[in-house]
């Protein structure tokens, strides 16, 4: 037959496989009788739909390989997920659990459109000698028709009972295997009974190994930023150990002495002043010498709480070495330090020191400088000008406060 005598439906689908190759998947068949050209037309809609499903396939996995890179959390995929594949699979719910060390299967992420959730993250059951363990080690999905009916045989699954109570009627379960390895299970459930088909499976099988690696990323992803997360900490827990005095949790030497550079910095640009205060506990060495050492540290640890006690939370306190300890007030005037030393010096006098070989009374004594807006000094050296009024104080009879001002 030649092309002028040909039916018009044959000219009509040789037109539609032309557009197949283009990306036009909208196949109409052609009106006129039930016949061999008829029954082919069926076939090429029927070619067009899967070729159809399979490109939303690859472009919705794509998709979620784009968002695994980008940095998105396992939690953040998997929602993805579950938006990105229902025109492919007519579930209600997704669940996800993960196979942990020991044969544990935990639910790792669920989402529903049920009004409740009971088989939730967190819910966890051994993998050998259940149902899933088929599921592994055979690799292939696995269809329940009747969720009903299958909890009436098998009365003792106990996560059958709770998703039925959720009102799940039927399930498809793939297994996730990455690179040989089982990673876990997908969980695709249905208000509806006999929701899913060999169809469905058909479709998981062609996402199951690109989904099983998306997972397997994603978790590895969560491992590292766990790990940074961990070695940040640890980073943190050194730094704070190498500012602060183990025995008080004050800043240690270093740690004030750094505080009070960055605070005198501080009062350069805004013009204004700060108070620099030297405490010394008097006659510690006595303490030590009658009581021990483990007594001196309680001391020096309640001598510390009562001058953190003393201070607003914007004032600085340091153990600065042995006995002494500083304190930086901003903004201050003499007035004001004047004011702070009488209180720190009067909260260690005022009541005796509770320790293990009973109340010990103790003074201190202040030493304190005030800089000046229009001089400006280094922490050594407004560190010497405290250490001086302190010796003042000494030798004024101790239990005593005296304050120097640059001028």
């Amino acid at each position: 037959m030649s092309r002028d005598h040909e039916d018009p439906r044959i000219r009509y689908y040789r037109q539609a496989i032309e557009a197949l190759g283009v990306g036009c998947f909208d196949v109409e068949l052609a009106d006129g009788p039930d016949d061999q050209i008829a029954e082919l037309g069926r076939a090429i809609r029927s070619l067009a739909q899967a070729y159809q499903r399979r490109l939303s396939l690859l472009t919705s996995l794509s998709r979620v390989t784009e968002k695994v890179n980008s940095g998105m959390t396992l939690d953040e995929v998997l929602g993805f997920v579950y938006d990105s594949f229902q025109p492919l699979i007519p579930y209600d719910r997704i669940g996800v659990a993960l196979i942990e060390d020991g044969g544990v299967v935990r639910a790792r992420w669920t989402r529903s459109a049920a009004s409740e959730i009971h088989l939730g993250p967190g819910y966890a059951a051994p993998l050998q000698g259940s149902s899933l363990q088929q599921v592994i080690s055979t690799g292939e999905p696995r269809i329940l028709d009747d969720l009903e009916a299958y909890l009436a045989d098998h009365p003792q699954s106990d996560s059958t009972r709770r998703i039925v109570r959720e009102g799940m009627r039927s399930s498809l379960t793939g297994p996730l295997v990455a690179r040989g390895r089982p990673v876990g299970f997908i969980f695709f459930s249905s208000l509806r009974p006999h929701a899913f088909s060999g169809e469905h499976t058909a479709l998981f099988r062609e996402i199951a190994g690109q989904l099983s690696l998306i997972v397997e990323k994603s978790l590895l992803l969560e491992e590292l930023a766990a790990s940074n997360r961990k070695l940040l900490e640890a980073q943190h827990a050194l730094q704070h150990q190498a500012a602060h005095d183990a025995l008080t949790s004050l800043w240690n030497r270093r740690g004030i002495v750094d505080m009070l550079g960055m605070e005198l910095a501080r009062a350069d640009r805004e013009g204004s002043k700060l108070a620099l205060l030297v405490i010394d506990i008097d006659h510690f060495k006595q303490v030590n010498d009658a009581h021990g050492h483990a007594v001196g540290d309680e001391v020096l640890r309640e001598v510390a709480r009562r001058l953190q006690e003393g201070l607003r939370s914007a004032e600085v306190l340091g153990r600065y070495g042995g006995d002494e300890f500083i304190a930086v007030l901003r903004p201050c005037t003499v007035a004001a330090a004047t004011r702070v030393s009488e209180r720190l010096r009067g909260l260690v006098d005022s009541t005796l020191i509770p320790t293990r070989a009973g109340l010990i009374p103790l003074t201190v004594t202040v030493g304190a400088v005030v800089s000046s807006a229009d001089q400006v000094i280094d922490p050594d050296g407004l560190i010497e000008v405290a250490d001086h009024a302190l010796y003042r104080a000494k030798r004024a009879g101790r239990n005593r406060a005296e304050i120097a001002e640059l001028r």
